[in-house]
């Protein structure tokens, strides 16, 4: 029992899978190679070769990793890795001269640095080693005094982030992550309540009730939470399928039917389209208004003419048949699909009706966009009372 215990124990220590692209993690180490390249870089040429100050402290490096591969992080802005290592390297000198331990020193200059950078605002965490450096960094680093604050922490605090600066705006990469005005996923104001019945105001209360840092940005943390209700939202619809909304009882006609029994069809039923069927319910065809007008069957033409006009053309059945008139490429949908397929071809294609068959191929209903509209809002009642 004891021995199940510690592996589940030691289990839990198994970290949860990265879901970063591996593009983005390309682009982090790129990001963090050329960051640290042109730090170094910088301080060569302003320092030249023999200056005695390092070109390179090694907190730049834990800032690198922030700067370039979780930018979104609060602890990862502008003011956190300048104002984070000027705080932390001053306290650092400070500890370092007035106390002779120096692992006492490096205790308190730590602890420090951390209320420091809460004051202010500005926690980062490489700037625990800045302070550490400070203390722990030889005589080379005392011997420079407060001038360690200036040479070299904020030249390659500035010079790292600058670097940060043009990369990420250089990729396309969104930094710094500034907070911005709150608004909704769907740009309604944050006073707002979602579908979810939360607010910004109940975000931030719920914030610090926890008491505790979270490493991300509340405004992510917000844009995260509606994103994340969309996604449930939009999952709701794609379980409902074309089958639960269509019209089972559908009228049609065959190829041989005569376009005045076709018309009469229309009008009676108060239909805009006839699916073209076989004798084994495949679709063939579909016969719309449009058609029998457009092709002079109606509209200018009474049955009488139509019938003539066909009489006297000389076709088998001496008028115009749904064959005849019918549109032969017609955009049809399966049963299973989800709804959510049917708003392109409603929106983006100018449709009113789509046929809907079944994994054989045989029709078995028909979807208008009335049928959609009257699904969407049955959903979101659904939904609606879901989350109440």
């Amino acid at each position: 029992m004891s021995r199940s215990l510690a592996v589940r124990w030691l289990a839990s220590f198994i970290p949860a899978p990265v879901s970063v692209r591996w593009q983005e993690r390309a682009r982090s180490c790129l990001g963090a190679l050329l960051g640290i390249a042109f730090t170094g870089g910088s301080m060569l040429l302003l320092l030249g070769p023999a200056a005695n100050i390092p070109l390179l402290v090694a907190p730049m490096g834990a800032s690198a990793v922030l700067l370039f591969a979780v930018p979104a992080s609060p602890l990862a802005q502008p003011w956190s890795i300048i104002g984070g290592n000027l705080v932390s390297a001053t306290i650092g000198v400070t500890c370092a001269g007035a106390i002779a331990d120096p692992t006492l020193a490096a205790a308190l200059a730590v602890a420090l640095s951390i209320g420091g950078m809460f004051a202010l605002r500005c926690v980062h965490p490489p700037s625990g080693a800045v302070a550490l450096t400070a203390v722990l960094g030889g005589p080379a680093i005392h011997a420079l005094g407060y001038r360690f604050v200036l040479e070299p922490i904020a030249i390659q605090s500035a010079a790292l982030l600058a670097a940060a600066l043009a990369y990420h705006a250089a990729t396309g990469h969104r930094y710094p992550h500034a907070g911005r005005p709150a608004r909704t996923a769907t740009g309604s104001p944050a006073g707002e309540t979602s579908r979810a019945g939360f607010t910004r105001a109940d975000l931030e209360a719920v914030l610090k009730r926890r008491g505790e840092m979270l490493d991300i940005d509340p405004d992510d943390l917000e844009s995260l939470l509606r994103e994340t209700e969309l996604q449930a939202f939009s999952r709701s619809f794609n379980e409902l399928r074309c089958e639960d909304i269509m019209s089972r009882n559908v009228v049609s006609v065959s190829a041989g039917t005569r376009a005045t029994a076709a018309w009469a069809l229309l009008k009676r039923n108060k239909v805009k389209a006839l699916p073209v069927t076989d004798s084994e319910r495949n679709l063939i065809g579909i016969v719309t208004r449009t058609d029998l007008v457009d092709k002079r069957i109606f509209g200018k033409f009474t049955p009488f003419v139509a019938y003539l006009d066909g009489w006297l053309r000389g076709d088998a059945l001496r008028a115009p048949t749904a064959g005849g008139v019918m549109t032969t490429e017609v955009r049809t949908i399966e049963a299973t699909a989800p709804i959510t397929d049917l708003v392109p071809i409603f929106a983006n294609h100018g449709h009113h009706h789509i046929p809907v068959l079944d994994a054989a191929g045989h029709m078995v209903g028909m979807i208008t966009q009335v049928d959609l509209i009257s699904g969407l809002y049955q959903q979101t009642l659904i939904k609606a009372h879901q989350i109440a």
